[in-house]
């Protein structure tokens, strides 16, 4: 079994900056993959971005290249998503996902997934 936990969102400036931190604990130390997506109010869940286990394998939605950063420790066995310039059409629920297959955009990849937490962007 795999637990992963999400923390980080809040309220946040157009603008502004937010990492969020998702912590993995249980047999997630085996998961390769590991991946954000987000679903806001009326809207179906999306891609956000992925990584490989070493990190050497980065996938992100055209939305959010250039302004999100995923990485992942290892040793904490933790992943992160570094979101900058962020606006109100990034306002949702950010879920953690993991998988021990590759790493992919694929949802339905993934057997593991957070709770959620809220990311939510003033304009």
């Amino acid at each position: 079994q795999v637990q992963l936990v999400e923390s980080g969102g809040g309220l946040v400036q157009a603008g502004g900056s937010l990492r969020l931190s998702c912590a993995a604990s249980g047999r997630a130390s085996k998961c390769n993959a590991m991946g954000w997506f987000r679903q806001a109010p009326g809207r179906e869940r999306e891609f956000v971005a992925a990584i490989s286990w070493s990190g050497g394998s980065t996938y992100y939605a055209d939305s959010v290249k250039g302004r999100f950063t995923i990485s992942r420790d290892n040793a904490k066995i933790t992943v992160y998503l570094q979101m900058n310039s962020l606006t109100p059409e990034d306002s949702a629920v950010y879920y953690c996902a993991a998988d021990y297959g590759l790493a992919t955009w694929r949802e339905y990849k993934y057997d593991y997934w957070g709770q959620g937490t809220q990311v939510t962007v003033s304009s």
